[in-house]
């Protein structure tokens, strides 16, 4: 029985001594486990990268144009009856829980009229606008990245973003634009016109002297031909609405500053209308006031030294003199985009898939 007693006793101090062993042993795992966890940051793999995602869109756009062609001289006037349709095309990265940056192509028409636009019965300002009686088109072509800066965060992945967000956006944009306006049926001499009716460049033409050879004296001296390739630089407010787990509406109002005068082709003075040589055409699309009907109301008429040729034009229009204003090239003009893109977000099937 005493024997019994000293291997029952043997055993109980053996199991005790193994317990405590494996306690410490277990204590230097947890320890070591949770110098590992606090650590930690995480790895740049897939789940992240999904935050980091590509869409491309659809826009739908209403283009309105702001310059000298404008019914007032405020820099904020313009025609609304003149809005005219754009298309664009966009590929959008996301590198951040509000950061975005995109890429898009937009093709749009600007257009202005002094007659449909000025009123006539405004005697400070719309009369003059409507008797200069000028007019343009202008089809844009525009290349644009701009950075979108979300006002909230997303820091989940794209099935997890916030069901809407309003944004702003600030970039630079590339654009080729080329002013046109419809030619009128005869010359300033009353004769037929070969372009009468079509659509004319007007850039070649210099409307204000950019092609003629002008003198020192002439108030327009120096003036160069304005090239058909242009920068601006787009920024706007919008927001954007989740639509499903892989499509967005977004919606913003932009506007596009230009380092140009000249995409209605207006921005100096009226020249000499004798630099244009034998251009009938060139002479019929710089004035236009006489398209009018009743007009001249009152006549100028003066004796070219540059070809000895007499016009009879309405005064302040269509000769040289300092404050024969055909623009204003004190400003820049500005067009405004208010557009509605649909963007899908690419590989999102196969995201789903990886990551169930």
């Amino acid at each position: 029985m005493r024997k019994l007693w000293l291997v029952v006793l043997s055993v109980s101090l053996l199991l005790g001594a193994g317990s405590e062993g494996y306690a410490q042993l277990n204590r230097k795992s947890i320890k070591k486990n949770n110098k590992r966890i606090a650590s930690y940051r995480g790895r740049k793999s897939a789940f992240g990268k999904e935050k980091r995602y590509n869409a491309i869109g659809f826009s739908v756009n209403a283009v309105n144009y702001y310059g000298d062609l404008a019914p007032k001289p405020q820099r904020v006037s313009t025609d609304i009856s003149f809005t005219r349709p754009g298309f664009g095309l966009s590929f959008i990265h996301r590198f951040g829980p509000r950061y975005s940056l995109k890429a898009e192509f937009m093709y749009a028409t600007l257009k202005g009229s002094d007659s449909d636009s000025a009123d006539p019965g405004d005697l400070s300002n719309g009369i003059y606008r409507y008797q200069r009686n000028l007019s343009f088109r202008n089809r844009i072509k525009e290349l644009s990245v701009v950075a979108v800066f979300d006002l909230f965060e997303n820091q989940s992945t794209y099935i997890s973003r916030v069901k809407w967000t309003p944004y702003a956006f600030l970039g630079v944009a590339a654009f080729h634009h080329n002013p046109q306006a419809q030619a009128p049926a005869t010359d300033l001499n009353g004769n037929p016109l070969a372009e009468a009716g079509q659509w004319v460049d007007l850039r070649p033409l210099g409307t204000e002297g950019q092609h003629s050879d002008l003198d020192q004296n002439d108030v327009n001296f120096g003036i160069k031909p304005y090239s058909s390739l242009q920068i601006a630089i787009p920024f706007g407010l919008g927001a954007r609405f989740r639509i499903n787990e892989v499509m967005d509406l977004w919606a913003d109002i932009g506007f596009r500053y230009t380092f140009t005068d000249y995409l209605d082709d207006v921005s100096q003075n009226y020249v000499d209308l004798g630099v244009f040589g034998n251009n009938e055409l060139a002479k019929a699309m710089s004035y236009r006031t006489s398209d009018l009907a009743g007009y001249p109301t009152s006549a100028y008429t003066y004796t070219s030294t540059r070809d000895n040729q007499t016009y009879t034009v309405q005064s302040g229009y269509g000769h040289e003199q300092e404050f024969s204003y055909r623009g204003s090239k004190a400003d820049r003009d500005i067009y405004m985009v208010t557009s509605f893109k649909l963007t899908y977000i690419l590989g999102a099937t196969f995201h789903r898939a990886k990551f169930r």
